[in-house]
């Protein structure tokens, strides 16, 4: 096995933290994490697995009472008692205490663990929810993992089964404390990849029998359209699939259609010249057949004799295919163009090796070896249970066009996070079957933009493709510049990406990680947090045809949050239903945010860190953010590779915004930027910019309707300061009664009544008085609701 197979791994844990019997040993992770062991055999395993690659962690403080025939291990947050025989409900249990240090739970060996859910290894199929796999995190504040049946790899990078039966169990006893839990499973399990830069822009993907020229037909008129992507999915349709029937089925194959693309090489340059990295779609199952370009060769490597035409079997867990099928089936594929490889696995989960799920196999080793160009790593393809993060971007599956569909996925998304999967890549719009929907496939993509990965996908139907100008109007608009919106977050997602990487926080998270007491957060599932500033509520359901609005049940943390479209400004602390026309989601940022985009004034698709930035700084409270920027593709992250821009907004008696001068490695960022700062929220000031500590003349502008002072800084160095002094820095005051207006001129509702309401808002002395008499007046539930919440945004 290569080198480059090989997993880095550090499996042996301190022998201060090893307490060890005949039959039993335990070891001490963490105060809240500990490994529990029973073999009969009195043999213990110390190399890595599947799952765990890492037990070496900082020796934590505890203590051990050994009675003779009862052992005690106590951490700050568990207390074990064990009594030193096979491990039985009565024998062995773990009391856990929450961060207070009260007791929260009690574990006894064999309690059914009641967890927070994690993901599941596909939405194939799926028409609404599916069944999720068990998580790392629970209310009652405890959970395990039951390692004892994963393979191990070996130091050579080969994957072998355990020679002995016994117990490998890990007790997490986190509380709520869930952040902990995720940066601790991290620790131990591998932490997430850093993403390449271009996996955070928008991806274009149908299954669909292109040819080379209706491939680079649609890129260009998408670059006409002024709709960004960074990322070529090529399905199944690039090889041979109609084969004579001796050999099989089409869906695997290695060898490009040249009736399709009679130049591989050159539609792959093509494409790499106009900044789009490629993928191709594989299917491995059915190995390599006397049809295929590369058979011979891969036929001799196996010591076949290639007359005969026998098909090579697909067999991962062969170190001789293993190694023929990088060398003959993908290297030369890879030296034509392509990027890294869609595995699209779906032959289930049996090998030669007894336990050993082929899908993980190929993840694990298609991820390694994506590197050996000296790029980063990246592969595509479906979870092969806990340790998948190591491997991304996750693709979900085939799932039917409905709105049941797209209503599950905000919170499948967000609450992958609970095992640690942070980059799921779902078919924005639905891949098949289901119906026609202009209004569901926009709602798609609006989530898309607020999910990890944004791929538009569908079936090869003549009917079914996610080009915006496909759908209506409206739909066509929203969807173009939604995809704009995507492609300019790419400075924010990726500091998110590092952030995911570095600090094991992942991009989307349930709302419970921040607000784990508040039995709210628990109650809005297709609600998270979308990066450190913003969280992000997609609207699911479809809009109410009268009134011109969809709603979503929501919950806002104590404090002011501020729409990042609209600007309008929210006091916290409640649940409520928030509502919002076809061209918009609530997505709210909260007091003091700073959120860094690219500019597209100036049309771009690059997904280079862009000379022209706009920044959006939310009003409400002082902010901090680090925009990190580094070359996007590097094969290693290293400190030294970065770039760090520190932006402060700071609110008090003087209030101000500081862009400070770029530090470590600028040659990674353009030398001058262009800043267009938008402070939202904010009520009409006076403002003084000072560049380099010198007073500069700018231009500038206040919008009304979203509260917005715009300052705009052309070509300024990026080792030299800016800053903006307000003359006063409060909060805008909510246009209650245009907003009210808005509402009601486009509702399709009787004009009587139109004016009767807004008489009401405009004339009524207290909002008190004016809630009273618009419940009296028996209005319609969605037009009663979004009145509502305009009228008690601030309380």
């Amino acid at each position: 096995m290569t080198q480059l197979l090989k997993l880095h791994s550090e499996p042996n844990a301190n022998a201060e933290v090893i307490i060890q019997g005949e039959c039993y040993r335990f070891t001490v992770l963490t105060p809240e994490l500990i490994r529990m062991e029973y073999s009969e055999e009195g043999y213990f395993e110390d190399r890595a697995s599947q799952t765990v690659v890492n037990r070496n962690f900082p020796v934590p403080a505890f203590r051990v009472i050994d009675l003779g025939n009862k052992l005690e291990l106590i951490t700050d947050r568990l207390h074990l008692t064990y009594d030193k025989k096979r491990f039985s409900r009565h024998g062995l249990s773990v009391r856990v205490k929450n961060e207070a240090g009260h007791l929260m739970s009690v574990w006894n060996y064999g309690d059914t663990v009641q967890d927070l859910r994690g993901t599941a290894r596909t939405l194939d199929n799926a028409d609404g929810t599916i069944q999720l796999e068990h998580g790392l995190l629970s209310r009652f504040g405890y959970t395990l993992v039951d390692d004892s049946s994963s393979l191990l790899l070996e130091e050579d990078g080969r994957v072998e089964p355990r020679e002995q039966n016994g117990l490998d169990l890990y007790f997490f006893g986190y509380g709520h404390d869930y952040l902990k839990c995720l940066k601790d499973f991290y620790h131990l399990c591998g932490r997430t990849p850093l993403l390449p830069r271009y996996a955070l822009g928008n991806w274009w993907s149908r299954y669909y029998r292109y040819s080379e020229e209706e491939y680079k037909s649609l890129m260009e008129r998408f670059e006409r359209e002024r709709t960004p992507f960074s990322v070529a999915v090529i399905d199944m349709d690039w090889h041979l699939v109609d084969i004579d029937p001796q050999y099989g089925s089409g869906w695997t194959g290695y060898t490009w259609n040249r009736e399709l693309f009679p130049d591989p090489q050159r539609f792959l340059a093509w494409l790499h010249g106009k900044g789009l990295r490629v993928t191709l779609n594989v299917h491995p199952a059915d190995g390599v057949r006397a049809f295929e370009d590369p058979y011979l060769a891969i036929a001799a490597e196996m010591g076949m004799d290639p007359e005969k035409g026998d098909a090579v079997e697909f067999d991962i867990t062969d170190p001789n295919f293993l190694r023929a099928y990088f060398k003959f089936l993908h290297h030369p594929l890879e030296d034509e163009g392509v990027d890294f490889w869609w595995i699209d696995w779906q032959q289930g989960g049996i090998t030669k090796i007894p336990g050993l799920d082929p899908l993980w196999m190929l993840n694990h080793y298609h991820y390694l070896d994506n590197g050996r160009r000296g790029n980063r790593k990246l592969t595509f393809s479906r979870y092969a249970g806990l340790g998948s993060h190591r491997y991304p971007v996750g693709f979900s599956g085939d799932t039917i066009v409905t709105w049941e569909s797209l209503n599950f996925q905000p919170y499948f998304t967000a609450n992958a996070a609970n095992v640690g999967y942070g980059w799921w890549s779902h078919d924005i719009g639905g891949h098949m079957n289901g119906y026609l929907d202009d209004e569901l496939a926009m709602r798609w993509v609006q989530f898309g933009v607020f999910s990890p990965i944004l791929r538009l996908h569908s079936s090869a139907s003549p009917f079914n493709s996610k080009e915006p100008w496909r759908f209506n109007k409206i739909a066509e608009d929203v969807m173009k510049d939604y995809l704009r919106l995507r492609h300019s977050l790419l400075p924010y997602l990726y500091t998110m990406n590092r952030y995911a990487s570095r600090d094991s926080l992942p991009l989307v998270r349930p709302m419970y990680y921040h607000h784990a007491e508040q039995n709210e957060a628990y109650e809005v599932p297709n609600e998270y947090y979308f990066g450190t500033e913003l969280i992000a509520c997609p609207i699911t359901q479809p809009v109410n045809p009268k009134i011109g609005v969809a709603e979503i049940k929501a919950w806002l943390p104590k404090g002011i949050w501020i729409d990042f479209f609209n600007g309008r400004v929210y006091d916290g602390g409640r649940k409520l239903s928030l509502y919002r026309n076809l061209e918009s989601i609530p997505v709210l940022a909260k007091a003091g945010a700073i959120v860094p985009l690219a500019d597209l004034t100036e049309y771009t698709s690059s997904v280079d860190n862009p000379r022209h930035m706009e920044v959006r700084v939310f009003a409400g409270g002082s902010g901090h953010f680090h925009l990190w920027e580094d070359e996007g593709d590097t094969a290693e992250d290293r400190d030294e590779q970065w770039c760090d821009t520190e932006m402060i907004l700071e609110v008090g008696e003087r209030a101000n915004f500081k862009i400070l001068p770029a530090r470590g490695n600028t040659e990674a960022v353009p030398e001058r930027r262009s800043w267009k700062l938008s402070f939202v929220g904010f009520a009409d000031t006076r403002v003084q910019v000072f560049a380099g500590g010198t007073e500069i003349t700018t231009d500038m502008g206040y919008d009304e309707a979203t509260h917005t002072l715009t300052v705009m800084i052309s070509d300024l160095a990026v080792d030299q300061s800016l800053e903006v002094m307000f003359a006063d820095a409060r909060i805008a005051v909510n246009s209650v009664d245009d907003e009210v207006f808005n509402l009601l001129n486009r509702a399709q509702i009787l004009f009587q009544l139109k004016e009767q309401i807004y008489r009401v808002v405009k004339e009524s002395a207290t909002l008190m008085a004016t809630l009273a008499a618009l419940a009296s007046m028996d209005l319609e539930h969605t037009l009663y609701g979004a009145l509502c919440e305009i009228l008690t945004a601030r309380l």
